[in-house]
């Protein structure tokens, strides 16, 4: 399957996210629901690699893992992590539609300066014209917050989960270049992360998502969220560069509006609207072409 396609389904689940969160207990604290939605994810891909490749947990390219598999495994792991506070903080502080376009329109810009400044890659006049018009979308999204007064400082959360994000994605892609399958990649950073968000979960407090509403969210957000969406994700990431992949990721907050309209009940007014165009747009820019991969830089592996 064309590994843009890939991504794009993960992008749609990841979409799913608020919905799911808004149909759950309402007392739920957003970073106890993060915690617990890695927890799940993470043990569900453990499990799902162990079985396959045995209890070792083999899937390394056939070799050791080296210092550079290690440490790209662990920043994968430590970004990811990361980004649930940042996120989850960004929006407690400028509200669900600003803290997440923000968060996620971001997450492009990072990856293609990081794509670019780390590996080489010369993304192109195609991914600049969709992240243009991605961009343009989310930021008229952005324009249709309740709240004149944004908070400077969970902007600024927010912007770091987009930096964490892209940072996530330039770490996996290295391992994955080091010849490590996708799947195994994903086990180990998101099983990682979940030991890191330990703490994060007991602190804030998982009581009330030990009910039937809040179970139930917690298992669609870790099995379809994480665990289905990440493994999308990762072998989607095998064939496109970090700049593409940043930028097709966008069609998550697009997913998001239309579920806000349709399950949720949420009005939207013709800006919105414009704003999802233009992300829909963007995204058949980008995915229109030949190739989403983009040129390898010199010396890489492969």
């Amino acid at each position: 399957m064309d590994p843009r396609l890939l991504i794009l389904a993960a992008a749609t689940l990841w979409g799913t996210t608020g919905t799911a969160r808004a149909l759950g207990p309402d007392n739920a604290s957003p970073a106890a629901v993060g915690a617990a939605r890695l927890i799940v994810g993470g043990v569900l891909l453990l499990g799902i690699v162990a079985l396959r490749r045995g209890p070792g947990l083999g899937g390394g390219p056939g070799r050791p893992p080296a210092a550079a598999d290690l440490a790209g495994l662990g920043a994968a792991a430590v970004a990811m992590a990361a980004y649930q506070p940042l996120f989850f903080g960004g929006v407690a502080r400028t509200g669900v539609a600003i803290g997440t376009v923000v968060g996620i329109g971001s997450s492009p810009v990072f990856a293609g300066i990081l794509g670019r400044v780390v590996r080489g890659e010369r993304p192109g006049r195609r991914w600049l014209v969709a992240t243009a018009l991605a961009l343009a979308g989310t930021a008229l999204l952005v324009g249709t917050g309740d709240r004149d007064d944004v908070d400077p400082l969970g902007i600024a959360l927010a912007l770091g989960a987009g930096l964490a994000y892209a940072c996530y994605v330039l770490a996996s892609k290295l391992v994955l270049d080091r010849g490590w399958p996708p799947d195994a990649v994903t086990a180990r950073v998101f099983t990682t992360a979940a030991v890191l968000l330990v703490p994060v979960g007991l602190v804030a407090g998982l009581g009330p998502l030990a009910t039937p509403g809040g179970v139930a969210v917690v298992v669609w957000l870790g099995v379809a969220t994480v665990a289905l969406a990440y493994v999308l994700f990762g072998r989607g990431l095998l064939g496109v560069g970090v700049a593409t992949a940043g930028t097709l990721t966008l069609a998550e907050p697009a997913t998001a509006a239309v579920l806000g309209v349709v399950v949720v009940g949420e009005r939207f007014g013709g800006t919105t609207l414009a704003g999802v165009g233009l992300i829909i747009a963007g995204l058949v820019a980008l995915a229109g072409g030949r190739s989403a991969a983009p040129t390898p830089p010199t010396g890489s592996p492969g």
